[in-house]
């Protein structure tokens, strides 16, 4: 349930941001400066690296044992103490509940012994907002979210103002980069590693198909783009280490035809409702990729838009992304009560925004 309280008088505004909702866990404290004062975390790559991708269970554990002493060390590294603190963010969904619970349960214990609001956050939009943090990006934007769960085109009017224009009909991007990795024999997560191997390879030796470019709307698939490498697999096998090399490159730059289309196509019919200069914000961990950020940057300035990603740090998830999404909803009177619930899914479009 959402209450109105406007934050205390005096500056800056001090929040703790707490992020635990897949496989990092992380503590952050960003002020209304865009100064980040502490962002810690903590990876699991290890822990799930031998299953080749998050097992729930063992992400759960992992962010219990950790978040204590992760947000004890933001605490320092921000050089604050609880009394200073203006708010206590915490990511509430979507992603995998039992992580969400261990962070949004520490919020709300932080925030009731330090007597100042709880923030539940929605982890999408605190990826929708980190250009906010990172370059100050004016309302309103077009958001690309590129992450391991989520691919969406999103009309961003402003604070909790969302509309959606695309979306996956079937896999995520992210996902799709993790499986391809782990058919070409490559580790985990697969992202960084497909970017890697794609800087030795040729992406012409190695034809794929492109799925949905040329067509209306901005919807993205997945599904048969990992098919048809699967069939490259098991058609050329045994792979050499230059195919490999020539596979990823051709998956990579596929991906980026594809996202560039679908993403032409949101440009246009954010036009429509916002004339004047464009900006398209690519956030969440793909965005990180540099093949990607340079052909969404080329599509953008073809289009008029102005691209704008936050440094790699702000894209995989983190807490300081969740501490700035806490700042502006705190900012516009908007807090969560203690009994604020973790969700598994959540939608942007169904976030409030201030009241109009």
């Amino acid at each position: 349930m959402l209450e109105r309280r406007q934050p205390k008088g005096k500056e800056p505004v001090l929040i703790l941001g707490i992020e635990t909702s897949c496989d990092e866990t992380a503590a952050a404290v960003v002020n209304d400066r865009r100064e980040i004062l502490a962002n810690v975390v903590a990876s699991q790559v290890l822990d799930h690296q031998r299953y080749g991708g998050v097992v729930p269970e063992i992400a759960a554990r992992a962010h219990v044992t950790h978040l204590d002493g992760l947000i004890a060390r933001a605490m320092r590294d921000a050089k604050i103490t609880w009394a200073q603190l203006d708010g206590v963010a915490a990511t509430a969904g979507p992603g995998l509940i039992g992580g969400v619970l261990v962070g949004l349960v520490t919020g709300k214990a932080i925030a009731a012994a330090a007597g100042v609001p709880l923030i539940a956050v929605n982890h999408l939009e605190g990826h929708a907002l980190s250009a906010r943090l990172a370059a100050g990006v004016a309302y309103p934007f077009l958001l690309l979210l590129v992450t391991g769960g989520h691919c969406q085109l999103v009309e961003v009017a402003s604070l909790g103002r969302y509309r959606q224009l695309g979306t996956t009909i079937d896999d995520a991007v992210g996902e799709a980069f993790d499986k391809v990795a782990r058919l070409l024999g490559l580790g985990y997560p697969g992202g960084p590693e497909i970017e890697r191997a794609a800087l030795a390879g040729v992406a012409a030796r190695v034809p794929l198909p492109r799925p949905m470019v040329g067509r209306q709307g901005c919807d993205f698939s997945f599904s048969g783009l990992k098919t048809a490498v699967r069939r490259v697999v098991e058609e050329r096998s045994p792979l050499t280490p230059q195919l490999v090399n020539d596979i990823a490159a051709s998956f990579q730059s596929t991906v980026a035809e594809v996202l560039a289309d679908r993403t032409a196509n949101a440009m246009a019919m954010f036009r429509e409702r916002h004339p004047g200069p464009g900006r398209l914000v690519v956030a969440g961990g793909v965005a990180a990729n540099s093949a990607l950020r340079t052909r969404l940057e080329q599509t953008a300035k073809r289009h008029g838009f102005t691209m704008i990603a936050p440094p790699k740090e702000l894209c995989t998830d983190n807490a300081a992304m969740i501490a700035w999404a806490g700042v502006e909803r705190l900012q516009a009177g908007l807090t969560d009560g203690l009994d604020a619930a973790g969700r598994a899914r959540w939608p942007l479009a169904e976030l409030v925004g201030p009241l109009q």
